[in-house]
């Protein structure tokens, strides 16, 4: 079991649920039970996927767990994206949150790749050869 709070990505996403948060308490109150709390789900996802990933005990739940937290950074910039063209979020807010979003999902898949990696070590080093 990992230490989800040692993780540099789960902390940067959880400054992305605080922004997240900041950004849409602005937004009309017809969208409160759409856009703003879909975007707040989405931005809380992310580090929570992250955290309940580290308690799993194999490597692939573990790269699972992440998997689905990209999808929902993935979720999150296109609502993202969508709040801007309805004029929700200043552009350059939305850039910056883009922006801060686009790193982390990099971050992320350069993680789940290296655990892709050591995984795929570990299996080599249990192939038994044969001995005929």
């Amino acid at each position: 079991m990992r230490n989800f709070r040692e993780l540099e990505i789960w902390q940067r996403s959880m400054e992305l649920v605080k922004k997240t948060y900041e950004v849409t308490k602005d937004f009309p109150d017809y969208e409160k039970f759409g856009l703003k709390s879909q975007m707040q789900r989405a931005a809380v996802s992310i580090p929570s996927n992250i955290a309940e990933g580290c308690s799993r005990n194999s490597q692939r739940d573990f790269k699972r767990f992440l998997e689905i937290a990209i999808g929902s950074a993935f979720e999150l910039e296109t609502q993202m994206i969508l709040a801007a063209d309805l004029h929700y979020v200043k552009k350059e807010v939305n850039k910056n949150l883009v922006e801060d979003i686009n790193a982390l999902q990099k971050q992320m898949n350069t993680f789940i790749s290296y655990l892709k990696k050591i995984s795929s070590k570990k299996k080599v080093g249990f192939v038994r050869r044969s001995t005929s």
